[in-house]
């Protein structure tokens, strides 16, 4: 599963924080391998320079074979509870579609 971590221009997305997030994600949908050919991240913050709250949005895009990609999105304080939310919603997304590519 190839993994791609994008930041906006106001997040460091420094090449720390990719193999960090990188390296979650793969751990996380292992489960899902033989059907995700790829993941994309997304970090922004919506306020940029301010600060407020659940101004931090995380936005993860599942490529499964031979479907669409399927997208689940979080905003929260930190950067990691955005992401936390959004990876706990793109599993519960791709257990469905898992679960329909099975019976077909």
């Amino acid at each position: 599963m190839e993994v791609i971590i994008n930041t906006d221009n106001h997040i460091n997305g420094s090449e720390a924080f990719r193999q960090e997030y990188t390296a979650l994600i793969q751990k996380s949908l292992k489960r899902f391998d033989e059907y995700v050919t790829a993941v994309e991240v997304y970090f922004s913050d919506e306020n940029k320079a301010k600060s407020s709250p659940d101004d931090k949005r995380c936005v993860i895009e599942a490529r499964v074979k031979g479907r669409n990609p399927d997208s689940a999105s979080h905003n929260a304080d930190t950067l990691k509870h955005a992401f936390d939310g959004a990876l706990e919603k793109i599993k519960s997304v791709l257990t469905r579609v898992v679960d329909q590519y099975k019976t077909h």
